[in-house]
């Protein structure tokens, strides 16, 4: 008996995964291995064998898709090269552009992170286009072209594998940026485009990856906040077509439509070509028409699922033989319509490169190839095993045991016991009696009694916020066993001389479409054909009728929800797609749906993170169909962390399909339920409420002319020894940039080091796109001069090479210098001014709306309609500032800093960071004032995010007031610390005071450029 593993979860899912589970002849063994899981060309198989005495024999099988256990040596070595570049957060190599966008995504104190696997495949993608072969790392694309020679006759092609539910659109809107917003800074260089060609295998991904076009309301890159605010302009320029693979497809030309195939073959006559159907160049055209331009640039494809598309082989002699099923010739058709249309756009539009993403880049069975043969092209990896030990996905449970006396366990290889005697065909007659196998009917009720389970949880704890029902999915081989085990689930109708007599109801009570006798209103259970949706040629005739009930139910729903909309004009297609694509969704038309059963599958691509069982009643000769099918329940319900920074485990019980990554003979351990959430809005009718503040990107200093000095004694002493050397040039060589030969003792002559010192400041804090101020260089290199001269102490053994050759001394030497300079006092004075966001200068509370599991508090004086504390069991000390807020009399409104997107710009170390505070605060105005006064309140103490909470303090009071202030139009600013709950009331009475009487709590008087006196100065 192996013990359970109770929580598979070792990592967080924002860092490498730096642990993981031993995987053994009987699978994981429970023994943590300390660092990064190879990457392994295999599925691991739970195939349970019951011996004799009823113990379990678990181990793992290849033999059935003839795998076996190998490293893949191609990622394994390139994932080493890219953590070795991305160590130290630099990215030597890269463009600006480049640079910036990976920091940004790589930021650990972004309100939205980006998983590590998401970043990790970016950044694969980026390395081997930008830095691969260069800069001392080895040239990986040229391990790759003999493979794209051997199966793809030279196509470009990479593929990232990401398990399912571990965000590959998020990977592909990433890339966009990437590839567009370089074009637009650098058009000539060919590395980069800015048209994009997206394929997917059916139409609810093509609907889906309707998130990557910018114009999008719901965009990927504004919800995910992956571009920079000052970049988001640039991503108008890019050119996005969606599409799936069947629009590869020639089409006949509009003269031969409604002509009869008799009339065609004579018109064709006994030419080769059809005359009547489009050129593939006609094709590639119509394909790229929504990219435009001239067609100069070249395409970069992304496929979606890209398991689909591949070249197959031809058969050998000894393999003539072999007889593909219908379902091998129909992927293989498939995969040749998506190849060969690849091959045209290559042809008549040219490809820069093609980006593969699946969880499963492996040869299909008939392919020529063997089954589960991983893509050789692949380059990064994140298998599902890492998502499972990240907490990034569900974790499926198999059945293990049983006390059945055969030696298979029944409900993991149900098809073993009931697919020989359920119907391939359907009936002649209507089957009003149809019983479940004995097997299958135990199934069935299994795992409605755990279903029970989950929906009884959410019932009590989250159906009262609004949160949509856990989801049952079935999915069968054909049309007439999903009629059958639909109405065995649902109900049916009972019918005599073509009129219905009545309905009968369903045999899983919460899953029945008819209660008391009566038909719901709003179906439970619902019948989906997922290959004839996704394919768009439409429902068949005997289908429909199945669904007519449910049909005319979802359009009394769609009416209802849609006053005035003309429903007739919706086909039954698109309405059940409708309803297939909501499920789970709030708000939406399959929102309440707590059962789908599918025909054959329910379609990649379909994303309901409500899954909680899984039923498969179909053949799985395959450990890639099992986790296509696994994948469908896979997505987490709740993306919250624990006081760890890991997610807590959830689960998807799975009837009916051999697959298991955590094998055990015992239960695993029930997860916890998840906590209710909560609405967290801004409220309709307390406009009067409301709070605006500039969003800044920075800050621009204004000097009256170029006679700027250097105090020296607001300078410290910079030391450069073995306390910050040895760390640094370390760093400096992980990352690559200082790949430089350590025996070279060059010697940097002072001026040197001044002038570099020099063009940093003046480029990081004086020049801006329209305001260059080349002549301040020379007094900015007497400056630096004066520094190095004054204030810095070298050690015996080193030199001033480090400030020359390690970045971050650099800008740590810069901010040094800066901070003297800012701090001199005299007649002429610098003036700072805050630097706006170009393309969202300004926000307010007016459009906040998000869920959050965390403590809340109701708010009477906010527009936003809760506090939001942050901790696991809330903030008493933000509690209690929120409670002497609204009592204050002279606040008028407030609210807390949560999703509302401001933010203070602040740099440290060299490196540009955001710092959220805690509370926004707008006073009421005295009479004679016609602008508004803002505090701005940090919480200090409780779990605060790391970070140097000084220049955080300081950037806030004498940078960000200081300008806004400075700017007159959004009223007048101040800043202050509550560190002490015992004088919050106290505190903010003075703060509210000081802030009133425009005293230093506004920012340093000395860098203000207006009369303290003239209150009236400068308007809202």
């Amino acid at each position: 008996m192996t013990e359970a593993i109770e929580n598979p979860i070792l990592n967080s899912p924002y860092e490498q995964p730096d642990r993981y589970y031993e995987i053994g002849p009987q699978g994981p063994t429970g023994e943590i291995q300390e660092g990064r899981r190879p990457s392994e060309s295999f599925i691991p198989i739970a195939v349970s064998k019951k011996g004799k005495q009823g113990t379990d024999q678990i181990e793992l099988d290849f033999d059935t898709t003839g795998e076996r256990r190998e490293r893949n040596t191609l990622i394994n070595d390139l994932r080493r090269e890219v953590a070795r570049w991305r160590r130290g957060g630099d990215y030597s190599g890269v463009t600006p552009i480049s640079r910036k966008l990976l920091q940004h995504w790589a930021a650990p104190d972004r309100d939205n992170r980006v998983l590590f696997c998401q970043r990790e495949a970016a950044e694969t993608a980026i390395f081997l286009v930008e830095v691969a072969g260069r800069h001392g790392y080895t040239d990986w694309r040229r391990r790759l072209e003999p493979e794209n020679d051997a199966h793809n006759s030279g196509l470009p092609r990479i593929a990232l594998k990401m398990a399912t539910g571990t965000g590959k659109t998020v990977v592909m809107a990433m890339l966009i940026a990437w590839q567009t917003l370089n074009k637009v800074q650098s058009p000539r260089d060919a590395r980069f485009t800015s048209r994009f060609l997206m394929v997917t295998p059916g139409i609810t991904i093509r609907d889906r990856l309707r998130v990557l076009l910018p114009e999008e309301p719901e965009n990927y890159y504004d919800q995910r906040d992956l571009i920079p605010a000052d970049l988001k302009g640039g991503l108008a320029h890019a050119r996005i077509a969606i599409t799936n693979y069947h629009a590869f497809q020639l089409k006949d030309a509009k003269e031969i439509q409604g002509i009869a195939r008799n009339t065609r073959l004579l018109l064709k006559g006994d030419r080769k070509e059809d005359a009547f159907k489009e050129t593939p160049k006609a094709m590639v055209s119509r394909v790229l028409r929504d990219l435009g331009g001239s067609g100069k640039q070249q395409v970069i494809v992304f496929n979606d699922e890209a398991h689909h598309c591949y070249q197959d082989k031809p058969l050998s002699a000894a393999e003539q033989g072999t007889k593909l099923d219908k379902e091998e010739q129909a992927a293989n058709e498939e995969a040749r319509v998506w190849f060969r249309g690849l091959q045209a756009v290559a042809r008549h539009a040219g490809i820069k490169q093609i980006i593969d993403l699946s969880a499963t880049p492996f040869y299909l069975k008939g392919s020529g190839y063997n089954e589960g043969y991983i893509f050789p092209w692949t380059v990064s990896d994140f298998s599902l095993m890492d998502a499972i030990e990240s907490g990034i996905v569900k974790v499926p449970r198999t059945p293990v045991d049983d006390d059945a006396r055969h030696k298979l366990v029944t409900y993991l290889r149900l098809w073993d016991f009931v697919g020989d005697k359920l119907p391939k065909r359907a009936p002649k007659n209507t089957v009003k009696d149809w019983l479940p196998e004995p097997e299958l009917e135990g199934a069935l009720h299994s795992l409605h009694r755990s279903y029970t389970k989950a929906f009884q949880h959410w019932e009590t704890s989250l159906q009262q916020h609004g949160e949509p029902p856990p989801v049952f999915i079935v999915v069968c081989p054909n049309t007439t066993v999903s009629r059958l085990v639909y109405e065995w689930i649902a109900g049916r109708e009972a019918v005599e001389d073509d009129e219905v007599v009545a309905h009968t109801p369903g045999n899983l009570k919460l899953l029945s479409n008819v209660v008391d006798g009566k038909p719901l209103a709003r179906p439970r259970t619902i019948l989906i054909d997922s290959r004839a949706l996704e394919s768009g040629e439409g429902l068949k005739k005997d289908f429909k009728q199945a669904a007519a009930a449910e049909i005319a139910a979802f359009q009394a729903e769609y009416r209802r929800r849609y006053p005035g909309a003309d429903v007739e004009k919706i086909t039954e297609e698109e309405l059940l797609r409708e309803v297939m694509n909501t499920v789970g969704k709030k708000g939406r038309l399959g929102e309440q749906v707590r059962c789908v059963v599918s025909v054959s599958m329910l379609t990649e691509g379909w994303d309901a993170n409500t899954v909680t069982h899984i039923l498969g009643i179909r053949p799985f000769r395959s450990q890639l169909l099992c986790e296509q099918v696994v994948g469908r329940g896979l997505r987490r319900r709740s993306y919250a962390v624990n006081d760890e920074g890991f997610f807590e485990p959830e689960y998807a019980n799975v009837y009916g399909i051999p697959f298991q990554f955590i094998p055990s003979d015992k239960p695993a351990k029930e997860p916890l339920p998840p906590k209710p959430v909560q609405e967290v809005r801004a409220l309709e009718g307390r406009d009067d409420l409301r709070i605006t503040f500039p969003k800044l990107d920075g800050y621009r200093a204004e000097l009256p002319d170029e006679e700027i000095n250097l105090d020296l004694d607001v300078a410290p002493v910079f030391e450069i020894g073995p306390d910050t050397v040895p760390s640094w040039v370390e760093l400096q060589g992980v990352v690559g940039a200082g790949e430089h030969d350590t025996s070279e003792e060059r010697t940097y002559r002072r001026q040197e080091v001044a002038f570099a010192l020099a063009k940093r400041i003046l480029d990081s804090q004086f020049n801006t796109a329209d305001d260059k101020r080349p002549w301040l260089f020379p007094k900015l290199v007497e400056i630096c001069r004066e520094w190095l001269d004054h204030r810095v102490t070298i050690d015996k053994g080193y030199s001033l090479g480090p400030l020359m050759t390690i970045t971050q001394a650099q800008a740590e030497a810069a901010e040094q210098i800066w901070g003297a300079i800012i701090r001199f006092i005299g007649d002429r004075r610098i003036r700072l001014r805050p630097m706006l966001n170009r393309f969202d200068p300004q926000g307010s509370t007016e459009g906040v709306y998000f869920h959050t599991r965390k403590a809340t508090v109701p708010t009477e004086k906010s527009e936003v309609s809760h506090v939001t504390l942050d901790g696991v069991l809330g903030n008493t000390w933000e509690q209690l500032l929120a409670s002497e807020l609204e009592l204050n009399p002279n606040v008028a409104a407030y609210v807390k800093n949560d999703h509302l997107g401001f933010s203070i710009p602040y740099v440290h170390g060299g490196r540009s960071h955001s710092y959220v505070p805690d509370f926004l605060v707008r006073l009421h105005r005295p009479g004679d004032e016609d602008f508004d006064r803002y505090l701005i309140v940090e919480v200090s103490g409780s779990q605060k995010s790391p970070g140097p909470t000084r220049a955080k303090a300081a950037t806030a009071r004498d940078s960000w007031c200081v300008a806004v202030n400075n700017h007159r139009g959004f009223g007048r600013w101040g800043y202050v610390e509550m560190t002490d709950p015992l004088l919050f009331k106290a505190r903010l009475a003075e703060a509210i005071q000081l802030l009133y009487g425009d005293q230093p709590i506004i920012g340093d008087p000395d860098l203000l450029d207006y009369d303290m006196q003239m209150r009236s100065a400068g308007g809202a």
